[in-house]
């Protein structure tokens, strides 16, 4: 059975969410302050990236580093850019105000998409987009106290990834795995002079490795995989179940209780990308088969 690539960039950017909505476990399991946790998944993620493609295909790990280009790099560094406010973000305001701020990714996304690609999202995903919205606006509420900065952090990290959701779709052929490995390092090097990386602990830092392995690197580059072949929006409207996801697996591993509220909002989260993916699937089934 053949899948469209439309399936196939649903699929990646799907599981590539889940992945990376499992930053906040890991901050929950280490004592690290956001420099220092940013420098060893870098190290790790993008150790282990670059090691398995040099290793596996060495020749063509250096043809996708000499093809990575102005756009490459401009994805590499955004990316790096998104990941650092991310996690600055969450030490410096509070998640639900983190979480509300992504939330408006659908539609910075849409914009960017309609201005720099001329790409007009359809009326099915910006409705889906102000469900999801509504959705993570019911599960924080107000969202307490935040701090200004880590908001305007929170800002800077989502028009990092409409951006390069955008330049994804634009130069799809673009090494993904090679940026992915490059972004990771490039957050290591950057946050280095700020970080106090021998002073962790070692069993915090083998936490740190373990996500940064698996919940960022594989997680990154499977979200630029399936950012190729998605509309900006559509991919911004998907990575909106990271604000369900990332308190359910809190309550899971740490047995902490979600008032009713949360899980209200987050099923309406859920029901909305749901909803809007089959519906899109179906109506792309029915074109391909009336052609």
């Amino acid at each position: 059975m053949k899948f469209s690539p439309y399936v196939i960039g649903l699929t990646t950017v799907l599981v590539s969410t889940v992945l990376l909505s499992t930053a906040g476990v890991m901050t929950r399991l280490v004592a690290m302050d956001s420099a220092t946790i940013l420098f060893w998944r870098g190290v790790w993620g993008g150790a282990v990236l670059l090691a398995a493609l040099l290793l596996l295909a060495p020749r063509q790990a250096r043809r996708d580093f000499f093809r990575l280009g102005p756009p490459g790099w401009a994805i590499c560094l955004l990316t790096t850019a998104s990941m650092i406010f991310f996690i600055t973000a969450l030490h410096r305001t509070s998640v639900a105000h983190v979480a509300i701020i992504f939330a408006t990714a659908p539609f910075v996304s849409a914009a960017f998409g309609f201005f720099l690609l001329s790409e007009r999202p359809g009326r099915g995903a910006i409705v889906a987009s102000l469900a999801a919205l509504a959705g993570v606006a019911l599960m924080v509420g107000t969202g307490g106290t935040g701090g200004l900065f880590g908001d305007f952090l929170a800002v800077l990290m989502t028009i990092c990834m409409a951006l390069t959701n955008i330049l994804m779709r634009r130069f799809p052929d673009t090494p993904v795995l090679m940026s992915a490995g490059i972004s990771a390092v490039l957050g290591s090097l950057v946050t280095l002079p700020f970080a106090t990386p021998l002073a962790a602990a070692t069993g915090d830092i083998a936490i740190v490795a373990l996500f940064g392995i698996f919940g960022f690197a594989f997680g990154l580059g499977l979200l630029l995989y399936g950012a190729r072949l998605l509309p900006p929006v559509e991919t911004a409207l998907i990575g909106a179940l990271d604000a369900p996801l990332a308190p359910l697996w809190v309550w899971l591993l740490f047995n902490e209780r979600l008032d009713a509220v949360t899980m209200i909002g987050g099923a309406v989260v859920v029901a909305a990308v749901c909803l809007h993916v089959l519906a899109d699937i179906r109506r792309r089934s029915t074109e391909t088969a009336a052609a």
